[in-house]
């Protein structure tokens, strides 16, 4: 699934942390928006267009696209680059090592036994959601997403609840910045209404969100939020839209996600 457009190299730091700028290597920012540049609408480039999709200088881009050759996270035929298995490793490493994904799982695994579905954890990044934790489903065939994909934000319900957690003044930019890609026809691709869920999901502290990625499928999430109230990622279940309505989910699975995200409170 096409993603946006990798950050310029000087506006990718996202760290809470304050970082003097003298500390920090700025060829690798580069390389790592090399990487970043690569998504399933473009899947092999030249260094010209690694080049003007970065902002970095035709001869830089090559060098780094060689680099990433020599230590086996590319490919190339000479003329065209593309990424190689080896740099899944980068993804895998933030599933392995991140405390929230090794946390959640035993109680989205018991979530997913006591509702018959799958259940995911996701969070926020840029534009998109990734999904860094899913339940083993008690069904012979599920549905959702596995972790580690990514999704926009705007066709999910996690992005609805996740986006209801930025400041007003940033939720906007977020919007500003964003150009809403149609998928189905219940896709909100204008920016407005987009709010307008999202603040309607900041009253209710939940979302369910109705065939905007797929006509077949509807989603249900709330947030994650540590001891402090801050939210931390979105817990939900993706489900057969011909099977819940969205009453039964307000029911029957709305009450236990409010649980378990509750029980994960004291934890997070």
């Amino acid at each position: 699934m096409p993603h946006s457009p990798p950050a310029a190299p000087a506006d990718i730091g996202t760290s809470a942390f304050p970082i003097d700028p003298a500390d920090l290597i700025a060829g690798l920012g580069r390389g790592l928006a090399v990487i970043e540049s690569f998504d399933d609408a473009h899947p092999r480039m030249t260094a010209a267009e690694v080049s003007a999709r970065t902002g970095i200088p035709r001869t830089a881009a090559r060098r780094y696209l060689l680099s990433l050759c020599h230590f086996g996270y590319a490919e190339t035929d000479g003329k065209r680059f593309w990424l190689a298995p080896r740099v899944l490793r980068l993804g895998q490493s933030y599933l392995d090592a991140a405390r929230l994904p090794r946390l959640v799982q035993p109680f989205i695994q018991r979530l997913s036994m006591a509702t018959g579905e799958t259940v995911n954890v996701s969070v926020l990044d840029g534009h998109e959601v990734v999904y860094v934790a899913r339940s083993n489903s008690p069904r012979v065939v599920s549905i959702g997403f596995h972790a580690g994909a990514r999704v926009p934000a705007h066709v999910v319900a996690p992005g609805a609840v996740l986006l209801a957690a930025l400041p007003e003044e940033a939720l906007q930019g977020w919007v500003a910045d964003y150009a809403f890609p149609g998928f189905s026809a219940s896709t909100v691709t204008e920016a407005n209404a987009w709010l307008a869920q999202v603040r309607a999901a900041r009253g209710q502290d939940a979302w369910i969100s109705r065939g905007a990625l797929d006509p077949g499928l509807v989603g249900v999430a709330v947030p994650l939020k540590d001891r402090r109230g801050e939210t931390k990622a979105a817990i939900g279940l993706t489900l057969q839209a011909a099977f819940w309505s969205d009453e039964q989910i307000h029911a029957r699975l709305l009450p236990a996600l409010l649980e378990t995200a509750q029980t994960l409170r004291g934890l997070i």
